[in-house]
């Protein structure tokens, strides 16, 4: 059938073709890459004869990219011209989590009204305010590397990526199943990496940022088996060191403060709380103290929030602190998370009718300087 078809002239041309293919090619298996510099390489198939080493920290065996451009692509400069931001049309924020300043800029996570809002100065009134994102839902942080700015989407469980084109903040990419409500990120400056924190799952995930490019690549995630489950608002990054304040439980957990080694997560030290700090939000070095912002206690009281501090984590469980936060501030709300900004801190907080931002300095260990901001 097939001389049929094709007839013996055909057939012996086929020959001659398939020949000249095992001449070009050889019959031996094309020796495998084993590293890949980027993305567009691993389309590639071609393998190149002794590949250099990808230096770290762009060594592909560490690096899964989740998704592309949210734009199929498109280039970021090209939908820079198109987009147009809007004003922020609030005049109230509704819980802001988050007050950070990045390269010039002022940022407020308005959490409740899912959008980050941006500022040149943190004066102006809210209503001037642009929207850098509304596409969050519930986002709690934003955080910078000077190349791309990263958000917790928190409740779509997600990071979206942003690069500042033209004066414009441009969606360029998005990572997708970041463990469970993912509810922290910063980026430390020591280790050129993004940290991000899913809050239900202890997970940490990490990302780094190649700088010619500006494309994010997730390069590991770390996990504390014992903490699926429990509820984690935060994480702070403390001389080299990570600490993880965990907070109420349904699974009969005591709520502790955890010291991790942030290159493995495994845990080093444990520090045992009273029930009434159990809801802990978040700790903080300021100068000699250990600050942490409590949401309720053992019992998921709302009522009993505050600010405690102490120099020495073990003095906790013995109830040696000191309760800052109806001294220094209104008291009364939900203090929720603390950053600063050169030598100011930020403290937001909600349930506190038309007030939901302090600013304060430390001087000498004193707090001072507490002004409302919002």
């Amino acid at each position: 059938m097939i001389q049929k078809s094709f007839g013996k002239k055909n057939l012996n041309i086929l020959g001659i073709l398939f020949a000249v293919m095992l001449t070009c090619f050889g019959c031996s298996k094309p020796a495998e890459s084993t590293e890949v510099s980027s993305p567009q390489a691993m389309s590639n198939p071609v393998p190149a004869p002794a590949p250099a080493p990808v230096p770290d920290p762009f060594d592909s065996s560490k690096y899964v990219e989740v998704s592309s451009l949210t734009s199929a692509g498109e280039d970021p400069a090209e939908a820079a011209s198109e987009y147009e931001p809007i004003k922020n049309y609030d005049a109230k924020l509704s819980v802001p989590t988050y007050v950070t300043k990045l390269d010039d800029t002022w940022f407020i996570v308005d959490c409740y009204h899912n959008r980050v809002i941006y500022s040149d100065s943190l004066e102006t009134p809210l209503t001037e305010w642009t929207i850098m994102t509304s596409d969050a839902t519930r986002p709690h942080t934003i955080a910078s590397d000077g190349n791309i700015y990263m958000i917790d989407d928190t409740d779509n469980n997600r990071i979206l990526i942003f690069e500042k084109v033209d004066g414009k903040f441009i969606h360029t990419q998005s990572f997708y199943d970041i463990g469970t409500r993912p509810h922290y990120t910063i980026y430390d400056e020591a280790t050129d990496t993004f940290y991000v924190w899913s809050s239900m799952t202890g997970e940490l995930f990490c990302f780094r940022t190649d700088s010619s490019t500006n494309r994010v690549y997730l390069t590991d995630k770390r996990k504390i088996d014992s903490l699926d489950g429990i509820y984690i608002r935060s994480f702070s990054i403390i001389d080299g060191a990570i600490y993880l304040v965990s907070g109420v439980s349904d699974q009969g957990v005591e709520a502790t403060v955890l010291k991790c080694d942030l290159a493995t997560l495994e845990v080093q030290q444990v520090y045992a709380v009273p029930d009434e700090l159990a809801g802990m939000v978040q700790i903080t070095k300021i100068q000699d103290y250990y600050y942490i912002s409590v949401s309720t206690d053992k019992t998921g009281a709302q009522d009993v929030a505050t600010i405690v501090r102490t120099k020495s984590l073990e003095d906790l469980a013995a109830g040696n602190y000191e309760d800052i936060y109806s001294t220094y501030f209104e008291g009364g709300g939900t203090p929720y998370y603390i950053s600063s900004v050169d030598d100011t801190y930020f403290l937001t907080e909600h349930r506190l009718l038309d007030h939901s931002v302090w600013s304060f300095k430390v001087e000498d260990n004193e707090i001072t300087d507490v002004q409302s901001v919002f």
